[in-house]
């Protein structure tokens, strides 16, 4: 039987004596203990059903993160709560940038939510501390609470999943090497608003739909949970596309999700398991964000079928070279 590796023994491991490291590792493990908390307050919601005064507020996830920081180098810290940085440790040397709770509206359907974080090295300009790109991130991941409580991790080193032991309260190894299989032939996307997209996604779409019949040859599955921490866990273990392009309705033009506190960890997470994660045509980790909460589009996934995507984008013949009856037809078009 396999020894079970626990958070922190994998984290001491990579540390080692690096510094650096090691305040990565400290902070990674704070997280992790306001992911349980989060946990057990999210099941005590579930368990009161209907009590509508039981449900949590998005500050109260805020505030555990918050408090499990403290003692930690963590200099400041951002999320979707807070319109400015707040500041911990003046002297520490990280920051971190969090969403605390992804997708608290669907706690009453029993859908899994999450808590998604990055960490980054403290800037020396404070005003720019949490305005890096994704690139400079030391460490990124996501705790979802569902059936089980998973936590998603990635320090630069691979990605690697963690599932929580409800009776020892400590997370264990269980997927130590996550690879984004290539070959899945599932996709994630809002089908309600494809008279909003652009062509290309529009595009991308009849294609799949038009399956074995098409020009991919095949036959696809959409998903669409809905919450985003679902979406990403169930595209690291079983692949394919999630896609949250622009489109036209009001207040989507730059996109909807959130560059510094989701999108850039999971690009990172993602890319560290062999996948990829764009605006559509550039890479995500490369993005100079130029406000806190800012908002971009967000598609990853496999390697081969992002790529596609940014295909469709920047050669447009390559839509116009698909046969007729997949341009003009559509279940969505007559």
């Amino acid at each position: 039987m396999r020894k079970q590796v626990d958070l922190s023994a994998h984290l001491t491991d990579w540390a080692g004596d690096d510094g650096q490291r090691r305040g990565v590792a400290q902070t990674v493990e704070a997280v992790a203990e306001a992911g349980i908390a989060i946990a057990e307050r999210v099941a005590h919601r579930r368990l009161e059903d209907a009590d509508a005064a039981a449900t949590p507020h998005f500050e109260q996830f805020n505030d555990i993160i918050l408090d499990a920081l403290k003692g930690t180098p963590v200099a400041l810290f951002g999320s979707r709560k807070n319109e400015l940085p707040v500041t911990l440790d003046g002297a520490g040397t990280l920051v971190v940038v969090a969403e605390p709770i992804d997708g608290l509206a669907d706690i009453d359907t029993n859908t899994a939510i999450g808590t998604i974080f990055s960490i980054y090295p403290a800037a020396a300009a404070a005003e720019d501390a949490l305005l890096q790109p994704g690139e400079r991130q030391l460490a990124a991941g996501f705790i979802v609470y569902s059936g089980a409580t998973k936590l998603a991790l990635t320090v630069g080193a691979g990605t690697q999943i963690f599932t929580l032991d409800r009776q020892d309260k400590c997370f264990y190894l269980t997927r130590p090497d996550v690879q984004i299989p290539a070959s899945a032939t599932e996709y994630a996307i809002n089908a309600s608003n494809y008279r909003f997209w652009d062509e290309p996604v529009r595009a991308y779409v009849d294609d799949l739909i038009a399956g074995s019949e098409g020009p991919r040859g095949k036959d696809f599955n959409m998903r669409w949970i809905g919450s985003l921490v679902a979406e990403l866990y169930r595209i690291l273990v079983r692949g394919g596309i999630y896609l949250y392009p622009h489109d036209d309705r009001p207040g989507y033009a730059r996109g909807r999700a959130h560059l510094v506190y989701q999108a850039n960890a999971i690009a990172f997470l993602v890319e560290q398991a062999g996948g990829r994660a764009t605006d559509g045509v550039n890479r995500l980790l490369q993005v100079v964000p130029d406000d806190l909460h800012q908002r971009i589009p967000l598609i990853f996934g496999s390697k081969d079928k992002v790529d596609r995507v940014r295909r469709y984008y920047e050669e447009p013949s390559h839509i116009a070279e698909r046969s007729p009856l997949f341009g003009k037809r559509s279940l969505f078009r007559t």
